[in-house]
C-alpha cells in the first residue's frame, strides 16, 4: 500500500510536486533512493522483485505506482513495481505506454499507475480496477490530486486529510518556495487513523483500521508492516529537480537528497 499527493500544473514555482508514502514490509530488502547503472533513472528500488514504487529519470519523465486494496489477489500475477521502470526505460509517450498496460492489466494485481512527461506536460492515470469494468485511460487535470488505494482522488478519509492539509499549507506560503522537509513530517507522518464507520469496507475492519492512518504502523504475523520511506520530488519553473527521501534502515531512520537538472 502507499499514498500520494501531488501538485500538477497548478504551482507558479512547482509544476511538479509530489510527496508519497510506501507502505511495506520493513524487512522486504529495498535499495534508498539512487542513480541505477547508467545514470538516467533515479529511485528507489525493490530488491525482491526489481521494479520501484517511484522514480524518474533525467529526460523529465516521472513514474509512480500504488496497489489496490482488495480482498482476493493473484498467486501468479506479473510484480507491478515493473511497471514503472518499464516505462522510463521505453521511449513512448505516457498515453502510448498507458494503451500498451490496457493490452496486458489482467496479469497484475490492483494497480493505479500514473505516468508523467514534464518536457510536455502531459500525466496520464491508468488502473486496472475495480475488476468488471472496462479498463480506461485518463489524462491528469491539473490541480492537487491524491492517489491512494482506489482510484485516483477517491474520497477515502486519509486521503481527504491529506488534500485538507496541503491546501492549508499552500495558503499559508501562497506563492513562497515551499519547505518540503516541514511538509513530510506535517503532512506524511500523520498517525490519525479513521473513524470505523468510515472505512471502505473491502476486506477486514481490523486490517483496514491499521491501514486508515497517513503514516502506518503494523505488527502482524510477518512482521512489522508499515511506512518505510517517505519521498518529496519537487520540479521547478527552471527544471531543477530534487528527490528527497527519508527512510528506515536496520530500525533507523535515514534521510538524504538528490539534486539534478532535468535535460
Amino acid at each position: 500500500m502507499c499514498i500520494a499527493v501531488f501538485i500538477w500544473q497548478a504551482h507558479p514555482l512547482y509544476p511538479f510536486l509530489l510527496l508519497l508514502n510506501r507502505d511495506e514490509y520493513h524487512d522486504r530488502p529495498t535499495e534508498p533512493v539512487s542513480w541505477w547503472g547508467d545514470g538516467d533513472i533515479l529511485g528507489g528500488r525493490d530488491e525482491v522483485a526489481g521494479g520501484t514504487w517511484l522514480a524518474c529519470t533525467r529526460g523529465g519523465k516521472v513514474a509512480f505506482i500504488t496497489n489496490v486494496l482488495e480482498s482476493l489477489t493473484l498467486s501468479d500475477a506479473k510484480s507491478r513495481g515493473d511497471l514503472p521502470v518499464r516505462f522510463l526505460k521505453s521511449t513512448k509517450s505516457p498515453r502510448e505506454f498507458a494503451e500498451e498496460v490496457l493490452k496486458e492489466a489482467n496479469q497484475y494485481n490492483g494497480f493505479n499507475l500514473i505516468l508523467t512527461d514534464l518536457q510536455s506536460k502531459t500525466m496520464i492515470y491508468v488502473s486496472n480496477r475495480p475488476k468488471g469494468e472496462a479498463i480506461s485511460i485518463q489524462e491528469v487535470s491539473s490541480g492537487i490530486h491524491v492517489l491512494s488505494n482506489a482510484k485516483l482522488d477517491s474520497p477515502w478519509p486519509k486521503a481527504r486529510s491529506l488534500r485538507q492539509n496541503l491546501n492549508k499549507l499552500l495558503r499559508k506560503f501562497g506563492e513562497k518556495e515551499l519547505p518540503v522537509k516541514d511538509m513530510v513530517e506535517d503532512l506524511m507522518e500523520d498517525t490519525a487513523k479513521a473513524d470505523k464507520s468510515n472505512l471502505p469496507k473491502i476486506c477486514s475492519q481490523d486490517w483496514e483500521y491499521k491501514l486508515s492512518s497517513i503514516f502506518v504502523e503494523a505488527d502482524t504475523p510477518l512482521g512489522c508492516y508499515g511506512t518505510r520511506s517517505i519521498a518529496a520530488l519537487t520540479v521547478k519553473t527552471n527544471s531543477e529537480a530534487s528527490f528527497y527521501e527519508k527512510y528506515i534502515e536496520s530500525g533507523k531512520w535515514k534521510e538524504h537528497t538528490v539534486s539534478y537538472q532535468i535535460e
